[in-house]
């Protein structure tokens, strides 16, 4: 899919604080990402317990706790205070997790200070001309840029075409917003002159009723509470489950996929 005109560049006003009301179904919802990629560093790029890892737009920890881990340093860099907060109570076992207050843009990190720059379902969201000078200034000569993405697998099972039906018919501004948006070209452009390796691993979550529930209102699209659309579209959604459900669950299915490049001086 490729990014319509000027869509990518009109990122919401609110795009900082968006999550701020979501913050407790992000934690207990989203998915989290396979230990592959913690493999694939270690073999592809060099990783090691003493690599330094600015994950940027970091949310809750979700991708930065795959690293932590295995021991690695992590500067988890976010501008939303409540899953900035979040994040430093959920890796407070993990010593070399460092909270930074900032943005894509201005991560307010020391020039040269990462190994890696990761970025985990949240490329979408930047300014993509200033966080490529903000990369180039934080990184490491030689040192690697990742963007990662889970993307649902629509096409897998006729629970996730209806699931994303419901997502088109009731998201405040889903089409805006999708990450899908940005296609290999738009990462390629982001990563020129350096070349860019791609890899995928399968990922996947069985949900109840309420994880279903949990993982719709743990997107940023979708109405809150008070909105007229809210209550309409959890009646279909729960007309999706009962439709498709075995056992009580549902799945989705998603393809993680891990853009990576090392970026040369």
């Amino acid at each position: 899919m490729r990014c319509p005109d000027n869509v990518c560049d009109m990122m919401p006003a609110n795009a900082t604080n968006r999550f701020s009301s979501r913050v407790d179904d992000y934690i207990k919802y989203r998915p989290g990402y396979p230990d592959a990629i913690v493999a694939l560093f270690n073999e592809a790029c060099g990783l090691t317990a003493r690599s330094i890892i600015a994950d940027i737009g970091s949310g809750t920890g979700i991708f930065a706790e795959q690293f932590l881990k295995h021991g690695t340093t992590v500067f988890g860099v976010e501008p939303n205070q409540d899953m900035r907060l979040a994040a430093e109570r959920l890796q407070l076992p993990y010593s070399k997790f460092h909270s930074v207050a900032g943005t894509a843009e201005a991560t307010t990190l020391p020039d040269n200070c990462a190994d890696f720059i990761t970025v985990a379902q949240a490329f979408h969201w930047f300014d993509r001309e200033s966080a490529r000078r903000e990369f180039q200034r934080i990184l490491k000569p030689g040192g690697w840029v990742a963007l990662v993405w889970n993307e649902r697998i629509v096409e897998s099972s006729l629970f996730l075409q209806d699931y994303e039906r419901l997502l088109q018919t009731y998201g405040t501004d889903y089409r805006q917003v999708d990450h899908r948006q940005v296609d290999e070209r738009v990462i390629a452009d982001f990563f020129k002159p350096h070349a860019v390796d791609m890899a995928r691993f399968p990922n996947r979550q069985e949900f109840d009723f309420d994880g279903l529930k949990g993982r719709l209102l743990s997107s940023s699209y979708t109405p809150e509470p008070g909105n007229k659309n809210y209550e309409p579209m959890l009646r279909e959604l729960d007309g999706i489950y009962r439709k498709y459900a075995v056992n009580g669950r549902v799945i989705f299915e998603y393809d993680t996929k891990v853009f990576y490049s090392r970026w040369t001086a």
